[in-house]
């Protein structure tokens, strides 16, 4: 008689938090903050008031967006908060920066919701690979809200983990 193959990951206690169970669906977006400067490079009060006032939010429908934080060039806070003021009835989410730090704030608000009840006193693995863009910023959240209630955490496929934490 042959031995039968078992499949251990299967029959394990493992418990798998996948992060791209918590992606949220929609478009990102970035707003170029420079087409509304003189040059590119200065700020004129009245006219960039009068072009964010006058410019077509609507293609920012239901989207996530990034607002383009410039370090070559010194814009007032107030032209971030004018800027999202304007996007505020069209956009699901906005943000100072790029899109890591937009993909960033969603996954944080996603997580902070999150109820860690289910998770209690398991072996949890925190799946590794992801096809949808998870920042890694996400899975340091993940470990933060987990670690708490968690038995154990580790990180990959159960076929090859990285232990991270046991509780004691």
């Amino acid at each position: 008689m042959k031995d039968e193959i078992v499949n251990r990951v299967a029959q394990s206690k493992l418990v798998l938090f996948d992060l791209e169970e918590y992606y949220q669906e929609g478009p990102r977006k970035v707003v170029d903050i420079r087409q509304w400067l003189d040059n590119g490079i200065v700020l004129r009060e009245k006219q960039f008031r009068e072009a964010v006032k006058n410019f077509d939010w609507s293609e920012y429908r239901d989207s996530y967006v990034a607002i383009e934080k410039l370090t070559d060039v010194i814009i007032p806070v107030w032209a971030y908060m004018l800027i999202t003021t304007a996007l505020k009835p069209y956009a699901k989410r906005v943000v100072i920066g790029d899109l890591d730090d937009l993909e960033t704030a969603i996954y944080q608000s996603v997580l902070e919701r999150i109820d860690v009840a289910e998770f209690d006193g398991k072996p949890l693995i925190i799946k590794g690979c992801a096809h949808k863009p998870v920042p890694d910023s996400a899975y340091i959240m993940a470990v933060e809200k987990l670690q708490p209630v968690a038995r154990s955490i580790q990180f990959g496929e159960a076929c090859s983990s990285v232990p991270l934490y046991k509780r004691k």
